[in-house]
């Protein structure tokens, strides 16, 4: 327990200054081992660390305090633990052991969902990843975690907060692709089925070494979301029952897709897909309203019911009158005769608002490619991919790497 002391003392002693601080990381490396076999008796210390100043410091405490199994009284202490250190650290420093401020996140993230409470840990990890993040762009493996607990805390509006942000440097491939699924699922939460189709398709495009299970939930889901949003599905065959379900679908009958669900519902139950399956089966109503819209110029209500396969002419009001109101179709309803009439979208694309929003979109496109450029600039560059490149060669034409710079020698 001395050299315990002695390396507490030395972490009161290094904490001030950058070069202090590098001086300290060696020495909390070299000690990594002997506080893993002292973790049991290492909880009396961290009193005499503050997190907001000796933060490397307490991490590597707390990281080896944490390593064993936690019970549940245990895990109300830590949560507070871990939280108060995740608001208070350092980012420069913590950033210097990222392995171990990630597991002790990880840990945190065990640890309220242990005392049933994911609420508990969705303010803690947003701020954890803001400290972790070199830039806004940064997808930390921490990106998940804070996702699936706003998932199971129903917290959906703090989820959307990171969802919104461009991502172009990535830790691991699989942090991309538990980041899109969870985005996908709290899209879909939101009912903001366009974002959730562009992450789920996020996932299901990602190159991949072999498919996995992740890319196969993402796909269900993505085929789901394609009927509530499009009326259709763009992608190929990998889940048989998703896929029957979209061609029962597109022939618009409303008996046959509700008969196809009730035989496979338990399937779809099973998935945790049942819900989205649901709001899928009540889009059809919606989507055959649409298509009246294309032929139509006015119709009853009592048509409308009858071509939509709806029981009432009240029923087809209230749809109309929602769509109306979500901006799917243009139309009016007069009361006094059931009759509707639809219209043109009446936007003309020149008001003030409409023309910021246009260059805003512009704007946000010329820096894409402003990014995309100067990736494809590094990977030119990149001597592992050169290598690759040179392996390759000998399987295609010799014109097929003609854009090759010509001052790279492959």
């Amino acid at each position: 327990m001395n050299s315990v002391e002695g390396l507490v003392n030395q972490i009161q002693g290094l904490s001030t200054t950058a070069s202090d601080v590098l001086s300290l990381q060696n020495l909390l490396k070299q000690a990594d081992d002997s506080l893993h076999a002292e973790s049991t008796r290492l909880l009396p210390f961290l009193d005499q660390l503050d997190p907001s100043k000796h933060s490397l410091g307490y991490l590597y405490f707390l990281e080896a305090c944490t390593a064993g199994p936690v019970t549940k009284e245990q895990a109300g202490s830590y949560v507070l633990m871990i939280a108060r250190f995740i608001t208070s650290c350092i980012a420069e420093q913590i950033r210097l052991a990222p392995d171990k401020f990630i597991t002790v996140c990880k840990r945190f993230k065990d640890q309220v969902l242990l005392l049933e409470e994911p609420l508990r840990g969705v303010a803690p990890m947003l701020t954890a990843i803001r400290k972790l993040q070199s830039s806004s762009e940064h997808l930390t493996a921490l990106h998940p975690e804070f996702l699936l607990l706003c998932l199971l805390s129903r917290c959906y509006k703090a989820g959307l907060s990171i969802l919104e942000e461009d991502v172009f440097e990535v830790d691991q491939p699989r942090d991309l692709f538990l980041f899109c699924y969870y985005g996908g699922m709290i899209s879909i939460g939101k009912k903001w089925f366009r974002k959730a189709l562009e992450l789920l398709h996020n996932v299901v495009t990602a190159p991949m070494s072999t498919v996995n299970a992740i890319a196969v939930e993402a796909f269900k889901k993505y085929i789901l979301v394609s009927l509530i949003h499009h009326g259709q599905r763009n992608l190929k065959n990998l889940c048989q029952p998703y896929i029957e379900l979209a061609n029962s679908y597109s022939n618009g009958k409303i008996a046959d897709i509700e008969t196809y669900v009730e035989a496979n519902k338990d399937k779809f139950e099973s998935d945790n897909n049942l819900g989205l399956v649901k709001q899928a089966v009540s889009s059809m109503y919606k989507r055959n309203i649409q298509r009246l819209t294309q032929t139509y110029l006015t119709l009853s209500l009592q048509d409308i019911a009858n071509r939509v396969q709806l029981n009432s002419p009240k029923e087809a009001e209230m749809h109309v009158l929602q769509m109306i109101k979500d901006g799917e179709i243009y139309a009016t309803i007069n009361q006094k005769d059931g009759m509707v009439r639809f219209l043109e979208d009446p936007e003309q694309y020149k008001t003030c608002e409409m023309i910021e929003h246009i260059d805003s979109s512009i704007q946000r496109l010329m820096t894409l490619s402003k990014k995309l450029n100067g990736v494809d600039e590094l990977m030119s560059c990149d001597p592992l991919y050169l290598l690759k490149a040179g392996r390759e060669r000998q399987r295609f034409d010799f014109d097929d790497f003609d854009n090759v710079p010509q001052r790279f020698n492959i």
